[in-house]
């Protein structure tokens, strides 16, 4: 059965509730200590509405994506402020965390939090761009000893990243927050599935939806990988000279084109939105077939929070949050 309309509201799991963002802006629902679910609803103007320049195509795509990062730690943070007991904060805090905080103040420990950030950020460049590099070249120099192999370097690194990607994520989903997470990710998909049927949003008519939807951001991250192979290999094959250049070099390269990727990743969300073709099937595929990693079926009292979420957002008139 394909959904009465395709709405453009999207959601994000915290850590035990969702953050929905729809046409009356963005709402945040939890399930607190206690047992009762808090919800709370904040007025939301995207960047580009703002500004128009953020409103152009493959521009915006950049904008929203750094919004939705900046949107979401927000959130994040929120969540686990409001569901953790003070028992849970307190053991989610290391020794070092405690001594800073406790001999240098809360400042010195948002100081640690932006270093942490970047150290963060600088990790995932090693494991997610330097590895991917690193494996190709040493595969090249040790075992194939071919330099006309380097012309397929990209499609070699993108490959090898997926692997990593997959890996990441199925390690990381054994951990027993992150399996709660992910079950409310899971609620949120199954929510807004039901939503787009037109069906009452009731936890017997959510739980009856597929868990796996195309406009998520584990399939946005999907295409994105697709695409960056894709913009490299075309960038090697007009400019062989690439091919040989210091590998520090090439991750530069491909780190400079990452905001074109990223604005076409995003025009090809919005275009998979409205259509269901085949190139979107295609594309979207493996980004559905993560989702069986970072999402799973999620228990009622979840599913009521999810609920409670998109309540909040939505309006009479489905055209309020329709694709556009």
């Amino acid at each position: 059965m394909k959904p009465k309309h395709k709405t453009s509201i999207g959601g994000q799991a915290l850590i035990e509730g969702i953050m929905m963002r729809g046409p009356k802006g963005n709402a945040m629902s939890v399930r607190l200590p206690g047992g009762e679910i808090e919800t709370e609803l904040e007025s939301y103007r995207p960047l580009k509405e703002k500004y128009k320049i953020l409103g152009v195509p493959i521009i915006r795509g950049i904008a929203a994506f750094i919004e939705s990062l900046a949107t979401g730690y927000k959130y994040l943070m929120k969540s686990a402020d409001k569901t953790l007991t003070e028992d849970e904060k307190e053991a989610d805090m290391s020794k070092l965390d405690k001594w800073i905080n406790d001999h240098l103040g809360e400042k010195m420990m948002a100081a640690v939090g932006v270093v942490s950030a970047v150290l963060g950020v600088l990790i995932a460049f090693v494991v997610f761009m330097y590895l991917p590099t690193l494996g190709v070249d040493l595969f090249d120099d040790y075992i194939l000893r071919n330099t006309d192999i380097q012309k397929f370097h990209p499609l070699f690194e993108g490959i090898l990243r997926i692997i990593i990607f997959v890996l990441y994520m199925y390690i990381v989903s054994k951990m027993s927050m992150i399996k709660r997470v992910f079950m409310y990710h899971g609620a949120e998909h199954k929510t807004i599935f039901c939503y787009e049927h037109g069906l009452e949003l009731t936890v017997d008519n959510v739980r009856k939806m597929s868990r796996f939807h195309p406009r998520c951001g584990t399939s946005f991250m999907f295409v994105m990988i697709i695409l960056s192979v894709f913009i490299s290999s075309v960038l090697v094959l007009v400019f062989p000279v690439l091919a040989t250049v210091n590998r520090l070099l090439w991750m530069l390269i491909k780190i400079a084109v990452l905001p074109l990727v990223m604005g076409i990743g995003y025009e090809f969300i919005k275009y998979a939105g409205r259509h269901d073709n085949f190139l979107v099937k295609a594309l979207s595929e493996p980004g559905l077939l993560m989702q069986r990693i970072t999402t799973s079926e999620p228990t009622d009292d979840i599913m009521e929070v999810a609920i409670e979420a998109i309540k909040a957002v939505i309006t009479d008139n489905p055209e309020d949050d329709r694709i556009k």
